[in-house]
């Protein structure tokens, strides 16, 4: 079974988000533990995904949230660590009026492919990112992109719950993800 890897963003993903709510109904299921979730330094947190990422037995697949999305943009160049694909939800805009001013050190998220696969969900309406945005990356990164409808920024105050509908999302990419076995 592939391990799962929780990325949440600033804050850490509170007591009604999909991330958390998932995490608590999965063993396969662990989040990643940088210093501080709510002034994000971006050396801390590729510190902390790499010593995550180490700990699996095998390549996991990535779940990340809003912040650390771009997180795992820029660790993706600076680690050499196999994963099996990232899954990524709410990709922000540094340059967006909404942008977090104590995670500008996450400005500038490199613009290469990923060497691995990668799926950004996208919602109509996030006010941390514009869909223009998230299919801007999605190319850049060659990611396959899913646009959700109006949902917000995918997160606890969306009202989402355990956020089925990206479960099964999830679910559909794990598979797309694991290899091929031979009979």
């Amino acid at each position: 079974m592939t391990s799962i890897i929780i990325l949440p963003g600033i804050g850490g993903s509170g007591e009604a988000h999909w991330q958390t709510l998932w995490e608590k109904e999965n063993s396969r299921m662990q989040r990643f533990r940088p210093t501080n979730w709510d002034e994000p330094d971006l050396t801390d947190w590729i510190s902390a995904l790499e010593r995550s990422v180490a700990a699996v037995p095998a390549p996991p697949i990535l779940v990340a949230h809003s912040l650390a999305c771009l997180l795992v943009a820029h660790w993706q160049q600076a680690s050499t660590l196999p994963v099996a694909g990232a899954f990524l939800v709410a990709v922000p805009d540094p340059q967006g009026a909404a942008f977090p001013n104590e995670a500008k050190s996450f400005a500038n998220p490199p613009t290469e492919a990923f060497r691995f696969p990668s799926l950004i969900v996208a919602s109509a309406d996030d006010p941390y990112g514009t869909l223009d945005y998230a299919c801007a990356r999605a190319r850049q990164w060659r990611s396959r992109l899913v646009e959700i409808g109006a949902r917000g920024h995918i997160n606890g105050a969306s009202g989402l719950g355990d956020w089925p509908e990206g479960s099964s999302l999830l679910t559909e990419f794990a598979a797309e993800c694991a290899p091929e076995r031979t009979v």
